[in-house]
């Protein structure tokens, strides 16, 4: 898929969500998601991106996993320059944290996701890197 067309699936992802109350239909139908709201990096402008997640208590995961392909996605580098963020989930949104998770926890959070999407493991097989795993917090219990 070209990145234009990848860009149009976005916005039609993005879209629908919108329209839909947080439902969207196709390949994502039962797919848990939601909207991250980014700061670009180097743009400085906002960025929203539709992505699967997964829950771990009140802080919410995202896998940058960039369907596989060679390179992290943008919104990854945004989140590390900029964590504050804000996401959509349903008809609600909120402002979250961004932490780059590592360690013990990164490593809980991949296995639990990959048990619900297995897919991921495809992804990471591809890859020369390790898929970064991001715990986004709602910026008011953020400490």
């Amino acid at each position: 898929m070209t990145d234009i067309a990848r860009q149009r699936l976005h916005e039609d992802i993005i879209q629908q969500f919108r329209s839909g109350g947080g439902h969207v239909g196709g390949q994502f139908e039962n797919t848990p998601l939601l909207l991250l709201t980014t700061t670009g990096a180097r743009s400085g402008e906002s960025r929203t991106w539709p992505l699967g997640y997964g829950r771990d208590g009140d802080r919410l995961v995202v896998f940058a996993a960039n369907g596989g392909r060679g390179n992290r996605p943008g919104w990854y580098y945004n989140l590390l320059a900029n964590p504050a963020a804000t996401i959509e989930v349903g008809t609600e949104s909120w402002p979250v944290t961004a932490t780059l998770l590592t360690g013990d926890d990164r490593e809980r959070l991949w296995e639990r996701q990959l048990e619900i999407s297995p897919f991921l493991a495809d992804f990471q097989a591809k890859l020369s890197w390790e898929i970064p795993v991001f715990a986004l917090t709602p910026a008011s219990s953020a400490a």
